[in-house]
């Protein structure tokens, strides 16, 4: 009998994997399927279209509530139709897509009762692309600014209004002066008028010299009248072409760009000039805090070192945009310090949507946990807004990896509710993605829930942090150096192991990076034995002997951790592989290949670290850990051909 349902079964399963239409992936999570059927009548918006076509239900109406907060909506069903309230057409818009939303996930319809609003007024993408149409840490193909078309850029549009984001910056941080000439701004207003419709502001990145590089003036002084008139005539044009035009993001005085501190002014200046002459116009500035310099004793001290003097000098619409942590978007950080610091000055938080250090587009790694894990540390009523770096390219399904997709849609969620879980999230972008199927839904739900954890675990445990290959960032290099480097740039700098122990000591007897935090989170921090130990080697020099929570040293629990990870890994695969049945041939085929790379990875990670950090603590490998298949002078002569301004399919294949 056992047998006999054992090949029943076999045989459904095959002929279930036989009816899976192909799919590539570009549909993203908009796959509404059949055209609507419904009769939808009221106010005459986007919504309308985008339920008359896709909605499959019952009579829908659209209508104006004064009351209803900016952009939220009301969705009830009464008398056998559905009714979607909101104040402003975006409201509309984010009603209609949370209505198919429910469609597509499933979900009962016959009786609603939804009244939602956003947390955060401003809920951005930062988009990281250059002139030329390369995207920096970009690892999904060309941009899709530089050759911009109605069709691709109406889609784009439409997958951001869907989870609520209504900002866009369509260039790289470290701006060109030419973002601002008049050909681009030109180019810059027709992208505008294809994503207006959905409710998305164009911003622009800009460079501080532009008045130098671009308006021929020899200073670019914040004070100067002849550069504050420069801006002025700048900033006129661009609200010529673009009426709704949201504002300026700029990186200043950090990694080479150009700021008010080369004129000897303070940032609160630089920043304030621009705010001043946005403000008539209703746009904002979004100042950067990601600044650091080569000389500093401690990398992550630098932002609070440098904006924390300028507490309450800046306008009120100015916003100071910080990284989640005090480093650089680090597989895990603690939070940075400028956001409980900050009393007095606007702050928005910045996370990174691509995976410039987890394993770009060839690792499965849901960020979800991670900003999560941010927000059980910093009050969402703390921040202004919400950053996140985009993900997305010219490649077919957008992102480089389907599973990348995932942080894309996790971004915009969260800026929407950041209540909301990891498991919600996963279950809905799945259901959405693949199937509704359960066979399919639950385990790869748990998959997403772990694959942070798993990340951190075959990269950089316990505190471990920024030990990567130098430029690219992608694979395990904890010995790189090059002469004449600057030391933040290196991992020696960060990781510090000795025949002592390993990590960067910032307690009151070290950087005394611990100061910056709240006094009761920096004297758990400033405790090893009360310092948690996913943060310990950021806090602390470890001794190799250290007893762990778990009753390990240090270092055997450092080898479980790299070795946990491996074994995550393998398990993603696997649990994959099962999912054939489920899923269309094309999205199986390109998630198990790079699947297949990320155990490759893991393995490398586990083994190149804990081949060199043994040469310092001088221990055994726990025999209840797998042994590294590689040697460590083989670890070192590995390199990888990639440019940091390419974007490269990485692996070993390549």
């Amino acid at each position: 009998m056992k047998s006999f349902f054992y090949s029943l079964m076999t045989t459904i399963l095959l002929t279930v994997a036989t009816t899976v239409s192909a799919e590539d992936g570009s549909a993203l999570w908009l796959r509404f399927g059949t055209q609507g059927q419904s009769d939808v009548t009221g106010v005459k918006c986007t919504a309308m279209d985008e339920l008359k076509q896709h909605w499959q239900g019952g009579p829908v109406v659209l209508k104006k509530q004064k009351k209803i907060a900016k952009d939220g909506f009301s969705i009830t069903t009464k008398g056998g139709k559905t009714f979607i309230e909101a104040s402003n057409d975006a409201g509309l818009l984010y009603g209609a897509f949370h209505l198919l939303r429910l469609q597509q996930t499933g979900k009962d319809v016959s009786n609603l009762h939804i009244n939602e609003k956003p947390f955060f007024d401003l809920r951005i993408l930062n988009h990281w692309d250059n002139p030329n149409g390369t995207v920096e840490r970009g690892f999904a193909g060309k941009s899709i600014f530089q050759y911009p078309d109605a069709e691709k850029m109406k889609y784009y549009a439409r997958a951001n209004a869907s989870i609520g984001i209504n900002g866009t910056v369509l260039n790289n941080v470290n701006a060109k002066p030419e973002a601002l000439s008049t050909e681009n701004l030109q180019k810059v207003k027709q992208i505008a008028e294809w994503l207006r419709p959905y409710g998305i502001r164009t911003y622009l990145s800009v460079n501080f010299a532009s008045p130098i590089k671009l308006g021929g003036l020899d200073t670019a002084d914040p004070l100067n009248p002849q550069v504050v008139d420069w801006w002025k005539k700048k900033v006129a044009e661009i609200y010529q072409l673009i009426p709704d035009f949201g504002g300026f993001l700029v990186k200043a005085n950090s990694e080479g760009e150009p700021g008010p501190c080369d004129f000897g002014r303070t940032h609160a200046e630089g920043a304030n000039m621009m705010a001043d002459i946005l403000r008539k116009h209703g746009g904002i500035v979004m100042w950067r805090a990601f600044v650091y310099n080569p000389q500093s004793k401690d990398r992550a001290k630098q932002a609070y070192e440098e904006f924390m003097p300028l507490e309450g000098q800046f306008h009120d619409n100015v916003i100071i945009q910080v990284k989640n942590g005090p480093v650089d978007f680090q597989p895990r950080e603690p939070y940075s310090p400028l956001f409980t610091a900050a009393q007095k000055t606007p702050v928005m938080v910045e996370f990174q949507i691509t995976q410039e250090y987890l394993g770009a587009a060839n690792h499965l790694v849901f960020l979800a946990p991670m900003w999560r894990e941010f927000f059980s540390y910093v009050q969402p009523q703390k921040l202004r807004a919400m950053a996140g770096v985009a993900n997305i390219g010219t490649d077919t399904n957008w992102c480089g990896h389907h599973f990348a997709q995932a942080n894309w849609y996790a971004f915009g969620r969260l800026a929407w509710d950041p209540t909301l879980t990891t498991e919600y999230i996963a279950d809905e972008w799945l259901r959405q993605t693949f199937s509704n199927d359960e066979r399919l839904v639950r385990p790869m739900t748990q998959v997403m829930a772990e694959s942070h954890e798993a990340c951190v675990n075959y990269m950089m445990p316990l505190g471990l942090h920024h030990i990567f290959a130098g430029g690219h960032h992608y694979g395990p290099e904890p010995w790189y150096d090059v002469p004449g480097i600057r030391r933040d740039w290196t991992p020696q700098y960060y990781h510090r192991a000795d025949s002592i122990g390993l990590g960067f000591d910032r307690t009151r007897k070290g950087s005394n990076a611990v100061e910056q935090y709240p006094a009761s989170l920096s004297a758990r921090l400033n405790d090893i034995n009360t310092c948690p130990e996913e943060f310990l080697a950021w806090f602390h020099h470890v001794s190799w002997n250290h007893k762990m929570k778990s009753g390990r040293t240090f270092w055997d629990e450092l080898c479980h951790k790299y070795d946990l990870g491996v074994h995550q890994t393998r398990q993603f695969l696997t649990i994959w592989d099962n999912m054939k049945p489920f899923v269309d041939p094309q999205r199986f085929d390109e998630v198990q290949r790079k699947l297949r790379i990320q155990t490759r990875d893991a393995v490398w990670w586990r083994d190149a670290c804990l081949l060199y950090f043994q040469q310092f603590s001088k221990l055994p490998i726990p025999n209840d850990v797998e042994h590294p298949i590689h040697n460590l002078d083989e670890m070192m002569r590995y390199k990888i051909n990639i440019s940091m301004y390419e974007n490269p399919a990485y692996g070993y294949d390549k």
